[in-house]
Protein backbone atom coordinates (compact mmCIF):
# COMPACT_ATOMS: atom_id res chain seq x y z
CA UNK A 1 0.00 0.00 0.00
CA UNK A 2 1.44 3.35 -1.09
CA UNK A 3 0.37 6.42 0.87
CA UNK A 4 1.22 9.89 -0.42
CA UNK A 5 -0.05 13.42 -0.61
CA UNK A 6 -1.77 14.42 -3.80
CA UNK A 7 -0.67 17.41 -5.83
CA UNK A 8 -3.91 19.29 -5.13
CA UNK A 9 -3.61 19.65 -1.34
CA UNK A 10 -1.67 19.04 1.80
CA UNK A 11 -2.54 17.93 5.31
CA UNK A 12 -3.28 21.40 6.65
CA UNK A 13 -5.02 23.05 3.72
CA UNK A 14 -7.97 25.13 4.97
CA UNK A 15 -10.91 25.57 2.57
CA UNK A 16 -14.22 27.25 3.39
CA UNK A 17 -13.79 26.76 7.13
CA UNK A 18 -12.75 23.11 6.77
CA UNK A 19 -9.28 21.62 7.03
CA UNK A 20 -8.68 19.31 4.07
CA UNK A 21 -6.17 16.50 3.75
CA UNK A 22 -5.77 14.44 0.61
CA UNK A 23 -4.08 11.11 0.10
CA UNK A 24 -4.46 8.08 -2.13
CA UNK A 25 -3.42 4.48 -2.13
CA UNK A 26 -3.52 1.59 -4.58
CA UNK A 27 -5.61 -1.41 -3.66
CA UNK A 28 -6.22 -4.44 -5.86
CA UNK A 29 -5.49 -2.43 -9.02
CA UNK A 30 -8.15 0.15 -8.13
CA UNK A 31 -7.32 3.63 -6.93
CA UNK A 32 -9.02 4.75 -3.72
CA UNK A 33 -8.62 8.43 -2.95
CA UNK A 34 -9.33 9.63 0.57
CA UNK A 35 -9.91 13.26 1.42
CA UNK A 36 -10.34 14.60 4.95
CA UNK A 37 -12.48 17.44 6.22
CA UNK A 38 -12.68 18.71 9.76
CA UNK A 39 -15.84 20.00 11.37
CA UNK A 40 -16.12 22.15 14.48
CA UNK A 41 -19.35 21.30 16.29
CA UNK A 42 -21.06 23.75 18.62
CA UNK A 43 -23.40 21.66 20.79
CA UNK A 44 -23.41 18.33 22.63
CA UNK A 45 -25.94 16.91 20.15
CA UNK A 46 -25.87 18.42 16.68
CA UNK A 47 -26.75 17.24 13.17
CA UNK A 48 -24.77 19.04 10.46
CA UNK A 49 -25.61 18.80 6.76
CA UNK A 50 -22.30 18.05 5.02
CA UNK A 51 -23.69 17.18 1.57
CA UNK A 52 -22.40 20.31 -0.17
CA UNK A 53 -18.93 19.87 1.30
CA UNK A 54 -18.79 16.21 0.21
CA UNK A 55 -19.98 17.13 -3.28
CA UNK A 56 -17.22 19.77 -3.44
CA UNK A 57 -14.61 17.17 -2.50
CA UNK A 58 -15.93 14.81 -5.21
CA UNK A 59 -15.78 17.60 -7.78
CA UNK A 60 -12.20 18.49 -6.77
CA UNK A 61 -11.18 14.81 -6.89
CA UNK A 62 -12.28 14.57 -10.53
CA UNK A 63 -14.39 11.45 -9.92
CA UNK A 64 -17.02 11.12 -12.65
CA UNK A 65 -18.49 7.67 -11.96
CA UNK A 66 -18.04 5.41 -8.96
CA UNK A 67 -18.66 5.25 -5.23
CA UNK A 68 -18.24 7.71 -2.39
CA UNK A 69 -17.86 6.38 1.14
CA UNK A 70 -18.20 8.90 3.96
CA UNK A 71 -16.61 7.59 7.16
CA UNK A 72 -16.43 9.10 10.65
CA UNK A 73 -13.46 7.78 12.70
CA UNK A 74 -14.98 8.59 16.09
CA UNK A 75 -16.82 6.55 18.71
CA UNK A 76 -19.16 9.35 19.81
CA UNK A 77 -20.17 10.68 16.38
CA UNK A 78 -21.63 9.22 13.21
CA UNK A 79 -22.98 9.89 9.74
CA UNK A 80 -26.34 9.16 8.11
CA UNK A 81 -28.63 10.06 5.21
CA UNK A 82 -32.02 11.66 5.81
CA UNK A 83 -34.18 14.58 4.70
CA UNK A 84 -32.27 17.79 4.14
CA UNK A 85 -35.04 20.09 2.90
CA UNK A 86 -36.86 20.75 6.19
CA UNK A 87 -34.62 21.73 9.15
CA UNK A 88 -37.32 20.68 11.60
CA UNK A 89 -36.60 17.04 10.70
CA UNK A 90 -33.13 17.30 12.25
CA UNK A 91 -34.57 19.05 15.30
CA UNK A 92 -36.91 16.07 15.70
CA UNK A 93 -34.02 13.64 15.22
CA UNK A 94 -31.93 15.41 17.89
CA UNK A 95 -34.84 15.56 20.34
CA UNK A 96 -35.73 11.91 19.78
CA UNK A 97 -32.16 10.73 20.33
CA UNK A 98 -31.99 12.73 23.56
CA UNK A 99 -35.26 11.16 24.76
CA UNK A 100 -34.32 7.60 23.73
CA UNK A 101 -30.80 7.76 25.14
CA UNK A 102 -30.66 10.32 27.98
CA UNK A 103 -27.30 11.83 28.89
CA UNK A 104 -27.52 10.60 32.47
CA UNK A 105 -28.47 7.03 33.15
CA UNK A 106 -27.34 3.82 34.73
CA UNK A 107 -24.25 3.59 32.49
CA UNK A 108 -21.10 1.64 33.41
CA UNK A 109 -18.77 3.71 31.23
CA UNK A 110 -17.14 6.13 33.68
CA UNK A 111 -16.01 8.91 31.31
CA UNK A 112 -19.46 10.49 31.45
CA UNK A 113 -20.24 10.19 27.74
CA UNK A 114 -21.77 6.70 27.55
CA UNK A 115 -24.93 8.08 25.95
CA UNK A 116 -22.85 9.46 23.08
CA UNK A 117 -21.32 6.02 22.47
CA UNK A 118 -24.78 4.42 22.40
CA UNK A 119 -26.17 7.04 20.01
CA UNK A 120 -23.25 6.72 17.59
CA UNK A 121 -23.72 2.95 17.59
CA UNK A 122 -27.35 3.43 16.57
CA UNK A 123 -26.44 5.87 13.76
CA UNK A 124 -23.35 4.13 12.38
CA UNK A 125 -20.00 5.41 11.20
CA UNK A 126 -20.32 5.34 7.40
CA UNK A 127 -22.55 5.77 4.38
CA UNK A 128 -21.84 4.88 0.75
CA UNK A 129 -23.40 6.81 -2.11
CA UNK A 130 -23.22 6.28 -5.87
CA UNK A 131 -21.53 8.99 -7.93
CA UNK A 132 -22.79 9.58 -11.46
CA UNK A 133 -21.72 12.37 -13.81
CA UNK A 134 -19.56 13.78 -11.00
CA UNK A 135 -22.51 14.16 -8.61
CA UNK A 136 -23.81 12.28 -5.58
CA UNK A 137 -26.84 10.15 -6.50
CA UNK A 138 -29.10 11.08 -3.59
CA UNK A 139 -32.89 11.08 -3.59
CA UNK A 140 -34.80 14.33 -4.04
CA UNK A 141 -34.98 15.19 -0.34
CA UNK A 142 -31.89 13.33 0.87
CA UNK A 143 -28.80 14.88 2.43
CA UNK A 144 -25.76 13.52 4.28
CA UNK A 145 -25.52 14.51 7.92
CA UNK A 146 -22.67 14.44 10.40
CA UNK A 147 -24.07 13.46 13.81
CA UNK A 148 -22.34 14.90 16.88
CA UNK A 149 -23.24 13.31 20.22
CA UNK A 150 -20.41 14.51 22.49
CA UNK A 151 -19.72 18.08 21.46
CA UNK A 152 -18.64 20.66 21.07
CA UNK A 153 -15.53 19.23 19.44
CA UNK A 154 -13.34 19.36 16.35
CA UNK A 155 -14.20 16.27 14.30
CA UNK A 156 -12.79 14.49 11.27
CA UNK A 157 -14.69 13.05 8.31
CA UNK A 158 -12.98 10.86 5.69
CA UNK A 159 -14.37 10.89 2.16
CA UNK A 160 -13.24 7.90 0.12
CA UNK A 161 -13.89 7.71 -3.60
CA UNK A 162 -13.56 4.66 -5.84
CA UNK A 163 -13.81 5.10 -9.61
CA UNK A 164 -16.03 2.79 -11.63
CA UNK A 165 -14.17 0.00 -13.38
Amino acid sequence: MNVYRSLDGNLCNRQNGFFVATFSFDWAEESIAVRTIEIQTKRRTQMINITTRIQQEIRESGLAEGLCCVYVPHTTAGVFINEGADPSVMEDVEDTFDRLVPWTGPYRHTEGNAAAHVKSTLVGESVTVLVQNGALRLGTWQAIFFAEFDGPRRRTVWIGTVPAA
